[in-house]
């Protein structure tokens, strides 16, 4: 997984809009509840992010990432995988549910229909909370999930994905052998120093995205390892900073523009 229990995003700096937080539950298409925390900013930005998180699903972290996002204008909404196999309330799963023999067979039981009808439900949610355009924000194997949300069928206005396994994984092809089927926008942030995600990866990705006509930006921060978007770690803070410039003007550009569509 990329960040430990007390990982925190970076701090950022900037407006504080008045922000109303707090954990809600969602329902999928299926009848299903899942976990979700959303945070609303008290002056919309006229735009939502949809925020994925590592293999732990959702945990602190990304809670204090929506908050941040919120400060900024954006309503935005952080979501659980894992509603179907380990129930609706994170918090009632204990302090060893980090540990990879505990988090494997809920992993494992992930179907893709279940994932994106969940995904398609909170982005519903976030356009109710008058998020009249949605960004995805994904990190590690929600950076991965993030990058599948381009596809046309979700409708997002854009996507953003730190250190998200792009190509082949369990032998499950991902986005480098899906671009075909990619049309928002694509904002990708890699670390150069990521041992699980080599230059190799990261050029197979950007190939194909260009091959199949998808905007994109593949940015790579020298040195950087995988998680390196965690304030916690010494020594990335200027590719810490300069991610969040980047991930916010993706988003303040989109707000308000239609998703793009395949003619």
């Amino acid at each position: 997984m990329c960040y430990e229990a007390d990982a925190r995003p970076p701090l950022l700096a900037g407006p504080d809009a008045g922000v109303e937080a707090g954990p809600v539950v969602l329902e999928s298409a299926d009848g299903t509840r899942f976990a979700g925390f959303l945070a609303r900013p008290g002056v919309p930005a006229g735009s939502g992010v949809l925020v994925l998180p590592d293999n732990r699903g959702l945990s602190g972290f990304y809670e204090q990432l929506a908050t941040r996002l919120a400060e900024h204008g954006h309503a935005a909404l952080a979501v659980d995988y894992f509603g179907r196999s380990a129930g609706a309330d994170p918090a009632a799963r204990g302090d060893g549910w980090g540990d990879m023999a505990t988090l494997m067979p809920h992993l494992m039981r992930l179907r893709e229909a279940d994932l994106f009808a969940d995904l398609t439900a909170a982005t519903a949610h976030l356009r109710t909370a008058g998020a009249d355009a949605v960004v995805s924000l994904g990190f590690c194997l929600g950076g991965r999930f993030a990058f599948l949300t381009a596809a046309e069928r979700f409708g997002l206005a854009g996507v953003i994905g730190l250190y998200g396994m792009p190509g082949l994984l369990l032998g499950r092809p991902g986005p480098t052998q899906r671009a075909a089927d990619l049309v928002a926008p694509v904002l990708a942030l890699f670390g150069g120093g990521d041992e699980g995600i080599g230059p190799a990866e990261v050029d197979a990705f950007g190939a194909a995205l260009t091959g199949h006509g998808v905007p994109h930006e593949i940015v790579v921060y020298p040195g950087a390892p995988h998680g390196f978007f965690d304030g916690q770690l010494d020594g990335f803070a200027d590719a810490q900073d300069d991610a969040w410039r980047r991930i916010l003007a993706f988003i303040a550009a989109r707000a308000r523009t239609p998703a793009p569509r395949h003619d």
